[in-house]
C-alpha cells in the first residue's frame, strides 16, 4: 500500500487507537444508517480474510474503521448521482465497495487483475449481496469501457496512473485519486503530461462526515 494517504499521521497507543476506530464507526453510522449493517459486515471480512490473504497488513485490522472505510468514504459527496464509476487497482475493495454500500444509486466496477484479490473480491461482493457491483479480473489499460468516474486509492502516482486510466473517463468523465500529502508534488511531476493531453486538474478536500479526518483527492477532467 503507497504510504503518500497516511504518512502524517503519529503512532498512537493501542487504547487511543481503539477509541479513534470507535468514533470513526459511530461517525459513519450516524452518516450512512441505511448502509450501517453492510458497513459492518465488510469490516469484519477485512478485519479477518482480508488479513488472512494478504490485502491488508496484519496491523491494520484496529485501523480498518478510522484509516481505510472513513478514507474511501470521504468521495461520497464528490460522486454524481446515478453514475458509472471504476475502481480501478481494487485491491480489497476500497474505496469502490464502501461507496457502493452507501450510495446504491452508483454502479461500481472494480478492476483488479491479481487472482487472488479479484476472487477476494467476487466473494465480498456475493456476501454482502451488492448488486450494483460488478468485479472485472483485468489492468486498466486493458479495459475498453468508458466510465463518469475512475477512482483510485494507494495504486500508483498520478503521471503513471495517468497513462493507465485517462481512456477510461476521457473526454467526458473524470478521474478521482486520493493522494492526500502528495499531491501537488505528483500533479508537478504529471505537469508535462496533463497539459499536452488536455486535462485540467485540482485538489479536493473531502471527508466521510463530521468529525472523521479528512483527506486530500486530485481530480482531473478534460479541460473545458
Amino acid at each position: 500500500m503507497s504510504p503518500e494517504l497516511f504518512e502524517e499521521e503519529p503512532e498512537s497507543s493501542a487504547d487511543e487507537q481503539a477509541g479513534v476506530e470507535l468514533a470513526s464507526r459511530s461517525a459513519l453510522h450516524d452518516r450512512f444508517p441505511d448502509g450501517a449493517e453492510q458497513l459492518d459486515r465488510y469490516a469484519a471480512i477485512l478485519r479477518s480474510k482480508g488479513i488472512e490473504w494478504g490485502l491488508l497488513g496484519p496491523r491494520e485490522g484496529d485501523k480498518v474503521w478510522s484509516r481505510h472505510i472513513s478514507n474511501s468514504l470521504a468521495l461520497v459527496d464528490a460522486l454524481g448521482e446515478g453514475i458509472d464509476v471504476a475502481d480501478v487497482g481494487s485491491g480489497a475493495g476500497l474505496p469502490g465497495i464502501p461507496l457502493a454500500i452507501v450510495r446504491p444509486d452508483l454502479y461500481v466496477s472494480l478492476l483488479e487483475p491479481l487472482l487472488r484479490r479479484s476472487t477476494f473480491l467476487n466473494e465480498t461482493v456475493q456476501e454482502l449481496g451488492l448488486g450494483n457491483v460488478r468485479v472485472e479480473r483485468l489492468r486498466a489499460e486493458d479495459c475498453d469501457e468508458q466510465f463518469d468516474a475512475v477512482t483510485c486509492r494507494a495504486v500508483a502516482p498520478l503521471e503513471k496512473l495517468l497513462r493507465w486510466s485517462t481512456p477510461l473517463f476521457y473526454p467526458d468523465g473524470e478521474l478521482l485519486a486520493f493522494k492526500g500529502a502528495s499531491a501537488e508534488r505528483e500533479i508537478a511531476e504529471a505537469s508535462t503530461l496533463l497539459s499536452h493531453s488536455g486535462l485540467r486538474v485540482d485538489v479536493l478536500e473531502v471527508r466521510a462526515a463530521p468529525g472523521i479526518e479528512g483527506t486530500r483527492v486530485v481530480r482531473v477532467k478534460a479541460q473545458l
